[in-house]
């Protein structure tokens, strides 16, 4: 497994990277329910932490934490059976779980991000290494760290802050960035409401010509939850009790170290809510998405399944991705993501869904079983029609079963499925008998 890393200075210099392995994920629940936030299946084959792990191995960073806390069984098993370095390389992916500590030990659950990577300090230094790369484990991005990176060693940084050019609506939900010319930070806010306050923080025309932005716009430069520590000021920035990056340390530095903003252009999106993972989800199956995975230099990498390719029998299937493993018979699909194993019977329509597949085929005495048992087989029965809605992997949708958010509200708990944000999720390993309308 390799990335196409270029032979310059910041490639050469040694940089460890460290990914948060993700909170509760209560704004992503069901989805979060027996799974870690990162290990939330993503684009129909790939989970979310495969994006920061990928975009450091294609940044040639190949020496990787994972910090893991809630509900991490399933993502320890993705990657320890996805990232395995030869032998001779002296790359690795490893996974710190939280831990707890005795006599005067302060290990326990982590706090906040900050107090995750000082609890995991003394494992990190096991490694030599210049330079942190601290990074979310639930973002949707493609970033070359080797520009950061460059940047950061150029402007002689204590710590670089990855941000991207916001509109106003935006910037209230995100820690605001005020920079010098020199794209030096001065300035922090963490998710600024009021019009005074965001009046302030405008970047200047100077700085938006800087990086090819014209002069007139009326941008905020957000941070990305994106780090680079130089390794001395890492050790510094954290001996005291903070718990949080973002809340806590960053502001904190800005007043003692040099703190420099790099600017982003590209696309960044926060997987956090429901909404934005239906909507990132789907936007891929667009002609030209805003996130490519068909980049032949910077590849998403994930787990070889070695699954045979999908059949496709006497089907419309328009505007969708369509994953390996899949059985669909004359189906009508639309706007759609289509996850691997996914089984969908005749006469079934789907519009606007995001259907995560299955983790295995049930076997021809399984399907019998469940026939003679009258529970439905894995995937999606005859004659449905589902609509604006997630459907999480191992589901059990039986003949004739209708689901669309429309006339619910938009926030629902129910035995059988969820509307979060105004979409309908039907939790994984759910069973939903044949005439069910929801």
């Amino acid at each position: 497994m390799q990335g196409r890393p270029q032979n310059d200075t910041s490639t050469r210099a040694r940089v460890l990277a460290v990914i948060m392995g993700g909170g509760q994920g209560t704004r992503l629940y069901p989805l979060t329910r027996d799974r870690a936030k990162p290990a939330v299946p993503l684009a129909g084959k790939y989970r979310l932490v495969d994006i920061p792990i990928s975009n450091c191995i294609n940044s040639g960073i190949n020496n990787i934490f994972v910090l893991t806390q809630f509900k991490s069984a399933s993502l320890h098993r993705h990657i320890q059976s996805t990232y395995k370095f030869d032998r001779f390389s002296s790359g690795f992916v490893e996974i710190s779980a939280a831990q707890q500590g005795s006599g005067e030990e302060k290990f326990g659950w982590y706090q906040g991000t900050a107090d995750a990577v000082r609890q995991n300090m003394i494992h990190f230094f096991d490694h030599e290494f210049d330079y942190a790369v601290i990074l979310s484990g639930d973002q949707l991005y493609r970033m070359d760290f080797r520009k950061i990176l460059k940047q950061h060693m150029e402007t002689g940084a204590d710590i670089t802050i990855a941000a991207i050019p916001v509109d106003r609506s935006a910037a209230s939900s995100l820690g605001i960035l005020q920079t010098e010319p020199s794209k030096r930070i001065i300035r922090f806010e963490e998710k600024p409401r009021t019009p005074e306050l965001l009046d302030q923080l405008k970047m200047s025309p100077e700085i938006l010509v800087q990086i090819g932005i014209d002069k007139s716009e009326e941008l905020y430069l957000g941070s990305m939850g994106i780090y680079v520590f130089s390794r001395d000021v890492l050790v510094k920035a954290l001996d005291n009790d903070m718990v949080d990056f973002g809340k806590n340390v960053i502001p904190s530095c800005i007043q003692k170290h040099s703190v420099y903003a790099y600017a982003f252009r590209g696309y960044w999106e926060d997987i956090g809510t429901i909404k934005s993972f239906f909507e990132g989800n789907l936007d891929l199956t667009n002609p030209v998405p805003k996130f490519n995975l068909y980049d032949p230099t910077a590849p998403i990498y994930t787990h070889a399944r070695y699954l045979p390719a999908s059949k496709i029998n006497q089907s419309q299937i328009s505007q969708s991705i369509v994953s390996e493993g899949c059985i669909i018979t004359q189906a009508d699909i639309k706007h759609c993501v289509i996850g691997i194993r996914s089984i969908i019977k005749r006469d079934t329509e789907l519009l606007d869904c995001i259907i995560m597949g299955n983790d295995y085929y049930e076997t021809p005495d399984e399907i019998q079983t469940n026939e003679n048992s009258g529970q439905p087989n894995m995937g999606i029965g005859r004659r449905c029609f589902l609509q604006g809605c997630i459907v999480d992997k191992n589901a059990r949708i039986g003949d004739d079963v209708r689901i669309t958010p429309e006339g619910k509200p938009s926030e629902v708990k129910h035995p059988l499925y969820h509307v979060r944000d105004g979409i309908v999720v039907i939790p994984k390993n759910t069973v939903i008998p044949s005439g069910t309308t929801i």
